[in-house]
């Protein structure tokens, strides 16, 4: 309880998801406005977790009604910033209200002597919102773009072609240990391997891939928007796409990496314009992805295909001193 507040900051595993419920109806609403998410299917997974009182976390409450909300989830030693969001109170707006929860969130966590990365990439809420508290906290901090393709008819009929040595065909189940391996390898050293640790190891990007693939983490999964490329000889997917369906008018293309050994062939262009076919056909009139603001070969390339910056959000990272992640 916070005494100088005139609202009170309490555990979130002591509510029900029912008590929550309101609450999230209002966030999947600003979802839709913003970024034209159908934020449903997040919510259910989420309402799933806090009935079985799993998620830490804190909520805030004023004369017995929840203003808001934030979670974290862990992963072994590192935790996940998972959300962060309030509605306007009687005495406080809402942007006070996500500051003392997300304080109380940070303090939780940096001061648990198990815990010695934390990540969060909190997509709704606009760069710099929270920057300094972040910083104070001792926080490296990562700008991070939303874009946006317009999509027409015409292009439901882009053909893509690839090298001969290189065939291109739909994902698959089976995929996911050489995707995984790909992911590994092309993220070696890459800005947003700093970012998502997962991005390091095969162990992480497995766990990256099944949460995009066989969980509602990114939108529902689209297979029909997703593709491979595979290395004849090798018989190794050396580049991917992979779409996720995040409302019945917007795509999202939840990955795109091309292995080293591949790359400035064209491969990415073509997978980009693959899926956003496949988005066209599926009745979407628009397709989403995210990009490192520092990621500059990636932001040429999305802004020469068109993607236009819909929304700036930060990606931040605290890891503990004498700690190696």
């Amino acid at each position: 309880m916070t005494s100088s507040l005139s609202y009170d900051v309490l555990d979130l595993r002591h509510f029900s998801a029912s008590a929550l419920r309101p609450l999230l109806d209002a966030e999947a609403a600003i979802w839709s406005e913003r970024l034209h998410w159908d934020y449903r299917a997040s919510s259910r997974l989420l309402l799933q977790y806090l009935d079985n009182r799993l998620l830490p976390g804190y909520v805030a409450v004023e004369n017995n009604q929840i203003t808001g909300y934030t979670f974290c989830v862990y992963e072994e030693t590192k935790a996940v910033i998972g959300d962060l969001f309030a509605v306007p109170a009687l005495s406080a707006t809402a942007e006070s209200i996500q500051h003392t929860l997300l304080k109380h969130q940070l303090e939780t966590l940096l001061n648990s002597p198990h815990i010695d990365r934390v990540e969060s990439q909190m997509l709704l809420h606009p760069s710099g919102n929270y920057s300094e508290l972040f910083v104070q906290a001792g926080f490296t901090l990562f700008r991070r773009l939303f874009l946006v393709q317009r999509l027409n008819p015409s292009m439901a009929t882009i053909r893509v072609e690839m090298p001969s040595d290189l065939e291109l065909r739909p994902w698959r189940d089976d995929d996911l240990s050489s995707a995984a391996r790909l992911i590994a390898i092309a993220y070696r050293g890459h800005t947003d391997s700093a970012i998502n640790d997962q991005y390091r190891t095969l162990h992480g990007s497995q766990r990256f891939l099944n949460n995009i693939v066989r969980y509602a983490g990114c939108g529902i999964f689209s297979q029909a928007a997703s593709h491979v490329v595979v290395d004849r000889s090798r018989r190794e997917v050396v580049a991917l796409v992979l779409g996720s369906r995040v409302s019945a008018q917007s795509g999202h293309v939840t990955q795109l990496c091309v292995h080293p050994d591949y790359r400035r062939l064209g491969i990415a262009r073509g997978l980009l314009n693959l899926a956003a076919s496949h988005f066209v056909r599926l009745g979407a009139n628009e397709i989403s992805l995210t990009v490192t603001e520092a990621n500059v070969d990636a932001l040429d390339l999305y802004e020469s295909e068109g993607y236009e910056c819909r929304h700036t959000f930060d990606a931040t990272v605290w890891q503990r001193p004498n700690t190696v992640s």
